[in-house]
């Protein structure tokens, strides 16, 4: 069975036992690594990497002056970066959302076939007949989708930024159809109080984090703090300490004076937060009850996807290119654009109460 056949059958695989680079020798590793480097100075190539990566190409894009981050930062940098061409390490509609920003550069990612189960699970032309069931609505829609359904709504949104808009939609009195993450969104209906209609859709990583198993973990380790990314189903959100993006959930492992942590997102952020704090130790949230052969393997299979060996590839080729209808990109580009101005926008008033 092939990567791609493996990951789209859903199976919760550990992180070590699904990879692009299975069975990769030592030798073998830091070969494909210095040819990468090699290939992004020849191209004029710069490597973005999700927090949810290999570490290994987490590493890379660190060491080339690359960037490791969340998707929306992912694209901005490489929006700001003077290489001709962005290599996104990260799953489809990361590549896309690059592109609408830069439509002037070539985007290219290491497996054109790494997607999302949130982008699979709203098609397009499914979401559109419902946002035309619901057109007093105003459309928000998270990142995790394609170019066409962010190009049907009216504001896109990060798990970063996402409780604040629908914050200051609700002010402003508009009911708001969200899509696609439910968990995402009861979070965020709760925190604010919106009217909101949701898209049935669920992050098969995170929906599999169970509240019974991390109720019974945070029992034997009562000083943990836990860390729980929002798109986790409503009875792990509510043993949070923190709830928030991965961009929060780092910011708030460093900022702890904590010295051990329950975390809740996919373990491939654990690269980064063992950078981060070194000192700490760091829990797996449960995805399985006991019994399990898995008691913990939050990792995305389509993440995994990246790896050396195909990163190498589409550097040599320059294949595997990321392309966007014009037409799409162009109406994206708006529903993008309003969150970069609220997030530009609100940064400017924390500025400005700061220097009162």
């Amino acid at each position: 069975m092939t990567l791609s056949q493996r990951a789209s059958s859903g199976t919760h695989l550990r992180a070590e036992a699904f990879t692009a680079d299975e069975a990769l020798a030592a030798g073998e590793a830091e070969g494909l690594r210095e040819r990468i480097r090699t290939l992004l100075a020849e191209r004029d190539a710069v490597l973005v990497a999700h927090y949810y990566t290999a570490p290994e190409i987490q590493a890379l894009a660190d060491e080339t002056g690359g960037h490791v981050s969340d998707s929306l930062d992912m694209a901005r940098f490489g929006a700001e970066h003077p290489a001709s061409t962005l290599v996104v390490a990260g799953v489809r509609f990361m590549g896309e959302t690059a592109k609408i920003l830069t439509p002037d550069k070539r985007v290219i990612m290491p497996e054109l076939e790494a997607t999302c189960s949130l982008d699979e699970g709203c098609p397009p032309e499914a979401f559109a007949a419902f946002c035309d069931e619901h057109p007093e609505r105003t459309v928000v829609v998270y990142a995790n989708t394609s170019a066409a359904v962010k190009a049907r709504a009216d504001w896109v949104v990060t798990s970063s930024i996402a409780v604040d808009v629908i914050r200051h939609l609700h002010e402003r009195g508009e009911p708001v159809l969200w899509g696609p993450d439910k968990h995402l969104g009861d979070y965020i209906r709760r925190e604010t109080g919106a009217d909101m209609l949701l898209w049935d859709g669920a992050c098969i990583v995170h929906e599999e984090f169970k509240g019974a198993e991390l109720e019974r973990l945070r029992a034997r380790h009562p000083d943990a703090r836990v860390l729980v990314h929002p798109e986790s189903p409503r009875p792990v959100v509510d043993q949070a300490d923190v709830v928030g993006s991965t961009s929060q959930l780092l910011a708030a492992l460093e900022g702890s004076q904590a010295r051990r942590f329950i975390v809740a997102t996919d373990n491939g952020i654990f690269h980064k937060m063992r950078e981060l704090a070194p000192d700490k130790e760091l829990l797996e949230a449960p995805t399985a009850g006991r019994g399990a052969s898995c008691q913990s393997c939050a990792h995305c299979p389509w993440m995994a996807m990246n790896g050396l060996r195909n990163l190498a590839d589409a550097l040599e080729r320059l294949d595997n290119e990321i392309h966007v209808p014009p037409e799409v990109a162009e109406r994206a580009r708006v529903s993008v654009g309003r969150m970069l101005e609220f997030g530009r926008s609100r940064r400017r008033e924390v500025l400005g109460n700061g220097d009162a």
